[in-house]
C-alpha cells in the first residue's frame, strides 16, 4: 500500500519536508501611513515534476513549486503581489480574502497573458487560513495543473483584546508562536492521463512522501496545521488523525474552535482550516494521518508523524 522507490526532489526543485515550514513573507517595507507592506514576486512557469517514483506530470507552477509558496503576513498590513506570466497560457492569481473587484484575478480583472505582468494590491484581511489559485479559463484545468497555494493572515493581537494570547500564538515571530510546531499542508491530486479522474493523491504533491519520511514532532510542543484542499475532480477530501483528537478552526477566521475534540474533518475544494493538537500525553512513536477515503490513502494520501522526546 505504498509507492516503490523514491522521488528525486532535487530535480523537482522543492523539498516536501522543508515545504512544511517554509513561510514566504516577501520583502518588507514601510508605507507613508506607517503601515507595513509585504511585496511578493510570483511567476507562472511550465515545469515537469515527479509526483510519485517514475511518474512525471506536466505542471503549471507558481515559482516552480506545487503547491505554490505559502504566503504569510499580518492582519491590516498591505500586500503587493507582482505577478509575471512566463507560461504559454493566460494565468492569474485569485486570492480568497477581502479586496476590490479589480484585484480579483478573474477574466477582465487581473488575468495575465504570456510575457505580461500584473500587480495585485490589497490589505491583508480577514485573518485566517486562506487559499489562492489561478482563475483563468478553463478553471478546472488551471487549478488541477498546479496553480494554487496557501495564503495565511495572522491575527493582530492589538485588535483582539479578548483573545490576545491566542492571537499572539498565531503571530509569526512572537515568543508565543515559537512555542508551536506549525505545518503548511495542501491536499492535492493529479490526473495523469487527463480523463478528469485522479490517479495520484498526496499532501504537498509527492505521494506517500511523509510515510517514507515521517514528520518529526516534539512530544511536549503543540502542533498547528494550516490545511487546504486543492483536489480537482473529487467533491470532498478529508483529514483523519490516528490515536489523537484535535480542535478545528474552519477557514481559520476565528480564535475559538468551530469544532472541538474531533479526529476527522472534511473539506470541499478550496476549503481550508486550522488544526490544533498535542501529543504531550502520548508515548513516542509513529502516528498515522491520512484521507479517510480509502482510495485516496492507497493512491498516495497517507502520512506519518514521528513523535519524539524533546532533545536536551
Amino acid at each position: 500500500m505504498m509507492t516503490v522507490g523514491d522521488v528525486d526532489e532535487t530535480r523537482n526543485g522543492f523539498d516536501t519536508s522543508k515545504m512544511l515550514t517554509e513561510w514566504e513573507t516577501g520583502t518588507v517595507s514601510d508605507l507613508p501611513d506607517g503601515r507595513t507592506q509585504h511585496t511578493f514576486v510570483m511567476e507562472a512557469v511550465d515545469k515537469e515534476i515527479e509526483i510519485a517514483p517514475g511518474v512525471m506530470f506536466p505542471a503549471w507552477t507558481y515559482n516552480g513549486k506545487v503547491p505554490g509558496p505559502a504566503l504569510r503576513a499580518t492582519e491590516g498590513e498591505r500586500r503587493k503581489i507582482v505577478f509575471r506570466n512566463y507560461d504559454s497560457q493566460p494565468h492569474s492569481i485569485h486570492f480568497h480574502g477581502i479586496h476590490s473587484a479589480r484585484m480579483d484575478g478573474v477574466p477582465g480583472a487581473g488575468v495575465v497573458n504570456p510575457g505580461e505582468e500584473f500587480v495585485y494590491e490589497f490589505d491583508a484581511k480577514p485573518f485566517g487560513c486562506h487559499f489562492y489559485h489561478c482563475h483563468a479559463l478553463p478553471l478546472k484545468r488551471h487549478i488541477h495543473k498546479g496553480l494554487y497555494g496557501l495564503f495565511v493572515v495572522d491575527p493582530d493581537p492589538a485588535r483582539h483584546a479578548e483573545h490576545a494570547d491566542v492571537a499572539r500564538s498565531r503571530l509569526l515571530g512572537t515568543p508565543e508562536n515559537a512555542g508551536w510546531q506549525e505545518l503548511a499542508m495542501v491536499m492535492n491530486a493529479f490526473d495523469t492521463n487527463f480523463d478528469d479522474e485522479n490517479e495520484v493523491y498526496a499532501v504537498n504533491t509527492v505521494a506517500h512522501a511523509y510515510t517514507k519520511r515521517p514528520i518529526r514532532i516534539l512530544r511536549d510542543k503543540p502542533v498547528r496545521i494550516y490545511l487546504a484542499n486543492a483536489v480537482e475532480f473529487d467533491p470532498i477530501n478529508s483529514f483523519h488523525l490516528h490515536g489523537n483528537f484535535f480542535d478545528y478552526f474552519d477557514q481559520g477566521t476565528t480564535l475559538t474552535p468551530t469544532s472541538r475534540t474531533v479526529d476527522l474533518i472534511t473539506q470541499c475544494q478550496g476549503q481550508r482550516g486550522i488544526l490544533e493538537f498535542s501529543f504531550k500525553d502520548h508515548e513516542p512513536g509513529l502516528y498515522m494521518f491520512h484521507a479517510h477515503q480509502s482510495e485516496f490513502a492507497e493512491l498516495g494520501w497517507m502520512s506519518m508523524f514521528e513523535v519524539v522526546e524533546q532533545v536536551a
